[in-house]
């Protein structure tokens, strides 16, 4: 087996492509170091795959020629590319090229080989909508140019499905945490404000926000999943991610109970688009894939808390 892992540099791209390495896997890493957020964390996640042996290939996909890269015989490609996240200093236009653009190029360049790999695309609950708490079958309604790009993405996906150009599937992530999430998210910042005595940004009235926060190695555990039963799974939709709910406030009294302090919260204008509630439905991922994710929030925080310790406190 040999996999493509797209995003490689990036939060759940770096343990996915570890995860594939430990597996047996022959891994070929890119990222376009994009500067969304500070390169230098992504350049760290780098180094911790080189250690490993996987060398991560800056290339943009959006603008790289990508036919030296594809004379390698893949068989699995796994793409984590994209432009996260509902961010106010990103565009319309940075949502299009690097979610939908970008999985274009890539998929016209696997259409020119004559032995195509099985692609596995990361998609997202956002394409849900505000209330993400539905089956896979049920029409999104997607409320953010991050969700309407990435739904894109997911469709163009399927469609060289649908028209047999290519075998494969698509995986909506749920609220995803754990050590190497990225700067801006929830996890992260809180754990920053609460270790430097900073006050948390906190978006007014997402305290009541429902959210799966689903552990990086859970849903990693479900991406891998679909290999050996790739026959199973083409052509559909998996949600990955706990179908356990915990609010935004319980994840701050969880960070300040590990870290035993008190975060004090700077509260901000409601962000535009972002999700009220958040609940994954797996049932066809446990019935098809076996998934099963099973580590705690708490669990899984004190690992991203130790994590950040080892990493950003001197």
């Amino acid at each position: 087996m040999k996999a493509l892992v797209t995003g490689a540099a990036g939060f759940i791209g770096s343990h996915t492509a570890q995860r594939l390495q430990g597996m047996g896997c022959e891994v070929v890493a890119i990222d376009n170091f994009s500067p969304y957020y500070d390169p230098e964390l992504k350049k760290r996640n780098a180094v911790a795959l080189s250690q490993q042996g996987i060398v991560v290939q800056q290339l943009d996909l959006r603008l790289s020629h990508l036919g030296e890269l594809l004379e390698n015989e893949f068989t699995h490609v796994f793409h984590f590319a994209a432009q996260p996240g509902i961010a106010s200093t990103s565009t319309f236009r940075d949502y299009y090229e690097n979610n939908v653009l970008a999985t274009h190029r890539l998929l016209e360049a696997l259409e020119t080989i004559s032995q195509r790999p099985y692609f596995v695309n990361m998609a997202t609950s956002s394409i849900y909508g505000l209330e993400a708490t539905m089956t896979e079958d049920e029409a999104p309604r997607p409320a953010s140019w991050y969700g309407v790009t990435k739904l894109a993405a997911e469709q163009l996906v399927l469609a060289y499905v649908r028209r047999g150009l290519l075998t494969g599937t698509s995986l909506r992530l749920y609220s995803v945490y754990g050590p190497r999430e990225r700067p801006d998210k929830l996890y992260t910042r809180l754990i920053d404000c609460g270790l430097n005595r900073k006050p948390f940004p906190l978006f007014e009235g997402s305290e009541h926000h429902l959210r799966s926060f689903t552990y990086v190695q859970d849903i990693v555990d479900g991406i891998v999943s679909v290999i050996g039963k790739e026959t199973e799974c083409n052509g559909e939709i998996f949600n990955l991610g706990t179908e356990k709910e915990n609010s935004t406030a319980t994840g701050i009294a969880t960070v300040e109970e590990i870290l035993d302090t008190t975060i004090q919260v700077d509260v901000q204008p409601p962000r535009p688009g972002d999700q009220s509630r958040t609940k994954a439905n797996i049932d066809k991922a446990k019935k098809v894939l076996g998934y099963n994710p099973k580590t705690s929030l708490k669990t899984g925080l004190e690992a991203q808390v130790a994590w950040f310790q080892e990493h950003f406190i001197s």
